[in-house]
């Protein structure tokens, strides 16, 4: 994550508070043979579905709420038992090959068994997550530059903490990750949390996360996280390409969108910008395979373009609508279950 140009008022520090939960934690419950640690640990569960922030138009105001950067990635889960490694997806799915690095840390950390929230992310040379960057890795093999931000502790060392205040569990999980540089932590700001949302529309990040401090970890859809984002993101139909007038294979000048009307497609105009070239050589190599005469969008012509079924969907960031409907300052974040 790049650094904020000014500090955002105190900055949570859970160091100490870490060491002494960890140090002072109740497990569920100790042999007294040591070479049969981890004997009576509660079982993991196979899988936990995550905890989902409700979007909002602010952030929320309080010393209860914490902070944090919104990652621009794919959504996992971290789980640690035995000494194996597994990663799974916010639907529950098994990715442990695609994300090579992190599966590889988890056995590091020292822990008998953990479940770890977090979102795995490729980062860009200025540090921002890049989540289109991210999705052209994983088309082709496991994401080997991925590494995780995690942001919460499910389970550890056969103890359920989903329980325990969110504040706590951040504790423990910063203690945890000390000397991990695969698994890092999701850091955390308190204070005026509008500051920090400026702080990331500044640095085009896609937004902040914030969380209550007294929170238990709930599943699915809560209202103790809530995210305010940056910019305006939805996904649109693609239903065409513009390729560049050179000759470099793969190269993309834009893509053609359009939404749905009822069940008419309208154009919402063309996205030019947030990919780059392994990225383009991707979409074009999807695109061509579903290539067609004829545009999905009745009345459409441009001069040059390449027209596709309307199969593949984009997810697009944009700051509103010109007033012909065409979307404002458009740029390309990823494809819809790809």
């Amino acid at each position: 994550m790049p650094k904020p140009p000014r500090k955002p008022p105190q900055t949570r520090k859970t160091d100490d508070l870490g060491a002494e939960r960890l140090a002072g934690r109740a497990v569920v419950a100790k042999p007294s043979d040591p070479r049969q640690t981890g004997l009576f640990d509660q079982p993991l569960p196979k899988w936990v579905k995550p905890s989902l922030p409700t979007l909002v138009d602010k952030p929320p105001i309080g010393a209860q709420w914490v902070h944090e950067i919104k990652w621009d990635g794919y959504r996992i889960s971290a789980y640690l038992a035995a000494g194996k490694a597994t990663i799974r997806t916010r639907n529950g799915h098994d990715w442990t090959t695609r994300f090579p690095a992190i599966a590889a840390a988890l056995p590091g950390l020292k822990a008998r068994s953990a479940v770890i929230d977090g979102e795995a992310v490729i980062l860009d040379g200025k540090g921002r997550s890049n989540f289109a960057e991210l999705q052209a890795a994983l088309s082709k093999h496991g994401a080997e530059a991925a590494v995780m931000y995690a942001f919460d502790l499910l389970f550890l060392d056969g103890e359920d903490l989903r329980a325990k205040p969110l504040e706590e569990r951040r504790a423990l999980l910063d203690t945890l990750l000390k000397k991990s540089g695969t698994i890092l932590m999701s850091e955390e700001f308190t204070g005026a949390g509008a500051e920090l949302f400026r702080v990331a529309c500044e640095h085009d990040l896609e937004g902040i996360v914030s969380k209550r401090l007294d929170a238990q970890y709930r599943s699915g859809r809560v209202k103790t996280w809530l995210k305010t984002k940056c910019v305006l993101s939805d996904a649109f139909v693609i239903v065409g390409y513009q390729p560049t007038s050179g000759a470099v294979r793969g190269a993309l000048a834009n893509l053609k969108l359009a939404r749905f009307d009822g069940a008419k497609l309208v154009s919402v105009g063309s996205v030019g910008t947030g990919f780059s070239d392994a990225v383009a050589a991707m979409l074009r190599t999807k695109m061509d395979a579903i290539a067609t005469p004829k545009c999905a969008v009745p009345g459409l012509k441009t001069k040059g373009a390449v027209w596709v079924r309307p199969d593949l969907q984009a997810e697009i960031a944009y700051r509103g609508l010109t007033g012909s409907g065409e979307l404002r300052h458009a740029s390309y974040k990823g494809l819809v279950d790809a």
